[in-house]
């Protein structure tokens, strides 16, 4: 199954991918994700777009196309993947179809999880990270203890990303740019909407219910 899952920056979509991966056993694919960690590791690829990532902008479509790609090709993607954050614009959807169109592939599902914007600057402005990918927000999904990560006991901190001035420079990105990717979606017929102004299991089981799955252990 492939899946793309959509929707304002903060609606949970990564939270959602990671249980989604568990339940369907395929890879959650996450081009933040591989961004964040080459910034961390000042690759040649972390430094070129650090400074895009920290105004809340976009990496260009040609370099974002060519890390999917390369991701794509990987063992664990054989039996589908579930891409969070990419395609984020109308080129990286028709280049996104091209590449698997190559690959004898197609996107199945697109899941759009829909949230307020006042609700997005709310949520993120509460979620804390930690260095071994762990996500947690103060209000919503706490850790253990304040500040410290449950599964390694590291500090947890704030993303530049996550500050209130640059969610709300994303969020006007995502609405000029991801917004149309639903009418180009809708018309293909893959689009389910779901609500993610929830709490994170009753959103999952919306989803996996949509998916005509039943969840385990959630």
């Amino acid at each position: 199954m492939n899946l793309i899952l959509l929707g304002p920056p903060g609606a949970g979509k990564g939270t959602q991918a990671v249980l989604l991966s568990g339940a369907l056993k395929i890879p959650h694919i996450s081009t933040g994700d591989i961004f964040r960690s080459n910034i961390k590791q000042q690759t040649e690829l972390g430094k070129k777009v650090s400074d895009i990532l920290a105004s809340g902008g976009l990496v260009p479509d040609d370099l974002t196309c060519e890390i999917v790609k390369d991701r794509l090709q990987q063992d664990d993607c054989r039996n589908g993947f579930i891409m969070d954050g990419f395609p984020r614009t109308l080129p990286q959807a028709e280049m996104f179809e091209e590449m698997l169109k190559a690959r004898n592939q197609k996107i199945d599902t697109v899941i759009n999880i829909t949230v307020d914007d006042d609700v997005i600057v709310k949520r993120m402005s509460g979620r804390r990270m930690c260095s071994c990918g762990k996500v947690y927000h103060i209000t919503g999904n706490p850790p253990k203890q304040e500040g410290i990560c449950d599964a390694c006991g590291s500090a947890l901190y704030i993303r530049d990303d996550d500050r209130e001035e640059t969610v709300l420079r994303r969020l006007k990105t995502y609405h000029d740019q991801t917004s149309p990717l639903i009418d180009f979606y809708s018309k293909r017929g893959l689009i389910i909407e779901v609500d993610g102004d929830k709490d994170i299991e009753s959103t999952f089981r919306d989803i996996m219910a949509a998916l005509g799955r039943q969840p385990d252990g959630v």
